[in-house]
């Protein structure tokens, strides 16, 4: 019989700081047919993505389409979606802004609305130096008393948070988490080796490369059509079974590729998919624009084979 100390014994997983759980869903802010948020949807979409696997849920990101949401309508998509999944789930919304000042009031206002974090990303459009971009993120996490994920998406914003920014901002007691849309494996290597931050992938094809070097887990556009699959390639990697991990990354990277490489963005593929599964999502708010048939065909047919 083998012991922990002896060497046929297996190595402990290592430790990872995952303030806001592993399995992280982008999710959509379902709109009613005339446009308006859709609270009774976004409760039902909130409640079927944690029953599915998800540790938590980022409102008012990306694919949330936060641009063109109101700070009402952020407040209270936050305590809509508190109200449906309690408890079982964390709930990080977006608050970043191209204003340093918008953005702490948005802070502030999240708090309230009973968010356990923000997710603040770089300012966008003003192209900031790092100094400028320092300093907006420490005076948003010193707006509230809750911790705040950084989201680094230079192809949006125009500005990277560059690693030794990411780490002199870990220093921050707040500032615990990052969303990476990078694209950059060794600077985020750098700042996982000497920081504490709980990084998290939010680019799905990076979702188990990250994780496997130590990130916290993702936040994943996917997740909102396909929650248990996502989660399983977590589940298998702890589970110490890399190569069914390995295989469960493979099998979703068709369906990857057609909602979030195909030229449109992933809050109107999403929405797409979503909608023709007879799930809450609603229309998309311009200037975006809904995919055409050809477009949803593609993606339901992306979608059938993954989950036959």
């Amino acid at each position: 019989m083998t012991t922990a100390s002896s060497p046929g014994a297996p190595t402990p997983a290592p430790a990872r700081t995952a303030v806001f759980g592993r399995a992280l869903c982008a999710m959509v802010t379902p709109f009613t047919g005339s446009g308006a948020l859709d609270h009774d949807g976004a409760q039902r979409l909130a409640d079927r993505l944690v029953s599915a696997g998800c540790d938590g849920l980022v409102l008012s990101g990306t694919t949330g389409e936060s641009p063109t949401t109101s700070d009402a309508e952020k407040a209270e998509l936050v305590a809509a979606v508190r109200a449906a999944v309690g408890d079982r789930a964390s709930i990080v919304t977006g608050v970043g802004t191209s204003d340093t000042r918008h953005t702490v009031a948005l802070a502030r206002a999240a708090e309230r609305a009973g968010a356990d974090g923000v997710l603040v990303v770089t300012p966008y459009y003003s192209r900031p130096p790092q100094d400028a971009v320092e300093a907006h993120f420490r005076e948003v996490a010193d707006a509230s008393a809750l911790p705040v994920m950084l989201y680094d998406i230079p192809g949006r914003t125009g500005t990277r948070i560059e690693p030794d920014t990411m780490l002199r901002l870990a220093e921050h007691p707040r500032i615990v988490a990052v969303k990476d849309c990078s694209y950059d494996f060794l600077g985020v290597q750098k700042v996982l080796a000497r920081t504490g931050l709980a990084y998290y992938a939010g680019c799905d094809e990076h979702n188990l490369a990250l994780y496997a070097v130590g990130a916290a887990g993702y936040v994943s556009t996917v997740a909102n059509v396909v929650p248990d699959r996502l989660r399983a390639v977590l589940d298998d990697f702890d589970a110490r079974d890399t190569a069914g991990a390995a295989r469960r990354q493979r099998q979703v990277t068709e369906l990857v590729e057609a909602m979030m490489a195909s030229g449109l963005p992933g809050a109107v593929t999403a929405k797409a998919l979503l909608g023709d599964l007879g799930l809450p999502s609603g229309p998309v708010r311009a200037p975006l624009r809904p995919a055409d048939r050809e477009t949803v065909d593609g993606l339901r047919a992306v979608y059938e084979r993954l989950v036959a």
